[in-house]
């Protein structure tokens, strides 16, 4: 049988197997429904052993989501928003996948441009209506040139 697999971003795949789930209970509403089932979801991806992605996205995924991700390399993502385990389970595959595409994107160079004459003239006219408005707070006598 063939493993399913999640669609990160253009190109990028993993399999579903190379995730492993965890549940435990969860804490907030629902009665006493909440000391029986386990519907918290704890989702645990290998970044540093998976082979889904090259050396370049590792380090880029290591540094975007430092916070998530443990000194292994283990990328670690929980969700317990719904009552129900298969909702939590979808809901943190959503987040993973998510998590992930962001943090493989990549960002654009920003490219150095010159300031516009009119805006430096418009900054220093401003500055100087800004100097004659506290100038003429002054109580000493005001001459405006």
């Amino acid at each position: 049988m063939k493993a399913a697999m999640i669609e990160i971003c253009n190109g990028v795949v993993i399999c579903r197997d190379t995730l492993e789930f965890r549940f435990s209970p969860s804490s907030g509403p629902g009665g006493q429904n909440v000391n029986k089932v386990s519907t918290r979801v704890t989702v645990l991806l290998d970044v540093a052993g998976s082979k889904s992605f090259s050396a370049e996205q590792k380090k880029r995924i290591r540094s975007r989501l430092s916070t998530r991700i443990n000194k292994d390399g283990v990328l670690r993502v929980v969700c317990q928003k719904y009552r129900t385990q298969k909702a939590n389970r979808q809901e943190v595959v959503e987040r993973l996948t998510e998590l992930l595409n962001c943090a493989l994107k990549r960002k654009p160079v920003r490219k150095k441009t010159k300031i516009p004459y009119a805006a430096k003239r418009k900054r220093i006219q401003e500055k100087k209506r800004r100097s004659i408005l506290k100038r003429q707070r002054d109580k000493v006598g005001f001459q405006q040139d």
